[in-house]
């Protein structure tokens, strides 16, 4: 019977691809599946009495208030318009040298991803406010496309990242319930802040290989990238530029460096951000009573899906062990050829493909459960294993044709360019990111080893 746990994952993709809300459809598929299979003895209705517990853990629990802290710091920036100043700031300090608008663009789009953390958000906003200006600049299509959609992926790698948050939540449960299982019964824990520090240096990477992409076909198809002639609109204006770059600087730097020094846990630096991106507001008089009430009502949007479907998905996951799931999938790995590289290859192309169906939110708390504890039990770090996940997801938000990268730039640009100039232009940034994972693959320490040196006593 423990087969029907397959058919209960196969059967939940399936309802969520009919677009049906993802919560309900997690939770209700979940609960049919367990009360059909419990009138014919396939299921120990017992299994459920967990579930108050469960919730009440969700409700009790301080790491996922950072959730909404951060959605409300990502929102006000927004609302504020400080990505827009910062991004033609940043233009007019590299309007002087070729390919000067794309740098700023993925420098903008670094930062507007440690600020908001939100993909949706920073592709639609890089996507209306840099696209008309790259094309006005005679850019190839392909290319500037191809340096938005991936910028404002970046979102799911770079910390603060919600993707991040929520991955180091469950990750957290699924390492130490790999340790319970193995019999260690004062298990080891990993921490959201443990992600944020082993995620700077792949994601400073992936800037830096953006950044040289772009300048390599600057040099190699200059008429792709031409040079912009220098006038008054564009010359440097050093006071505009330190009024924008420096508050939205100075709140990243606030809340990673309270992390990174032991200051704060990523929950308290969280609400250091919302504080600070309010402040922000109020001094640029964008905080009025309408500002407000927008920026709060998306927050309490956003939040509500979010738990909604850690609601669902923990029905979902009390429902597939029940079935024995969670055994099954264990004797796969197991005896897997390839062993824990085979294991993990696999997982990793699951996640792919199910990037191209699901969000980052549905991803982490339905199967990183149902793998997480199994890899982990293998010997995988933890820490690496969440950062794989998150640039894996990454790659497949951006990658044709489902991407959802893709959609949200396809929804903002100009009818001008094509989707297959789209489609064309992340192709190269996508093979950037596959090399960014063979190189963690190589070296874990990319990942590890800053968490190690920070977190040493």
């Amino acid at each position: 019977m423990e087969y029907l746990s397959l058919v209960l994952f196969v059967v939940i993709c399936l309802v969520l691809m009919s677009g049906y809300p993802v919560a309900i459809a997690l939770g209700g598929t979940s609960l049919l599946f367990a009360g059909v299979a419990s009138l014919f003895g396939a299921f120990d209705a017992s299994f459920l009495n967990a579930l108050p517990s469960r919730l009440f853990g969700i409700m009790n629990n301080q790491t996922l208030l950072a959730v909404p802290l951060f959605i409300f710091m990502g929102i006000t920036l927004e609302k504020s318009r400080i990505a827009e100043d910062l991004l033609l700031a940043m233009a007019q300090l590299f309007g002087r040298v070729r390919a000067g608008l794309a740098i700023s663009v993925v420098l903008v789009g670094a930062l507007l991803a440690a600020s908001t953390g939100i993909v949706g958000a920073t592709v639609v906003t890089m996507g209306l406010l840099s696209l008309p200006a790259m094309l006005k600049q005679k850019y190839h299509p392909s290319v500037a496309t191809g340096a938005i959609c991936a910028t404002g992926t970046l979102g799911q790698i770079i910390p603060p990242s919600i993707a991040l948050v929520l991955l180091g939540d469950v990750l957290s449960s699924a390492y130490q319930q790999a340790q319970i299982n193995m019999g260690i019964f004062s298990p080891e824990s990993v921490s959201v802040g443990d992600l944020f520090v082993g995620a700077i240096i792949p994601g400073l990477i992936l800037v830096g290989l953006y950044m040289l992409y772009i300048l390599a076909i600057a040099f190699v198809k200059p008429d792709w990238i031409p040079k912009v002639e220098i006038d008054d609109e564009n010359k440097l204006d050093l006071i505009a530029l330190i009024k924008s770059l420096f508050p939205p600087l100075l709140l990243i730097v606030l809340v990673l460096g309270s992390i990174l020094f032991g200051f704060a846990t990523p929950t308290e630096a969280a609400g250091v951000g919302a504080f600070g991106a309010m402040i922000l507001a109020i001094i640029r008089g964008a905080f009025n009573k309408a500002q407000i009430q927008q920026i709060t009502q998306s927050t309490v949007r956003v939040t509500a899906m979010v738990f909604l479907i850690l609601i669902g998905a923990s029905i979902f996951s009390l429902v597939f062990r029940g079935f024995g799931g969670e055994e099954l999938i264990h004797s796969i790995f197991s005896n897997m050829p390839g062993g824990v590289f085979g294991a993990t290859l696999v997982v990793m192309l699951v996640i792919f493909l199910l990037g191209f169906i699901l969000d980052f939110i549905e991803i982490t708390f339905v199967v990183v459960p149902i793998v997480g504890p199994v890899l982990l039990a293998m010997g995988v770090d933890p820490i690496w294993l969440g950062i794989m996940i998150a640039i894996n997801l990454q790659t497949s938000f951006l990658t044709p044709p489902f991407g959802f990268a893709l959609f949200y730039l396809r929804g903002v640009a100009d009818k001008v360019v094509t989707t297959a100039q789209i489609y064309k232009g992340v192709i190269p940034f996508i093979l950037i990111q596959v090399v960014v994972l063979v190189l963690l693959s190589i070296w874990p320490e990319l990942a590890t080893e800053l968490p190690k040196r920070v977190y040493s006593d």
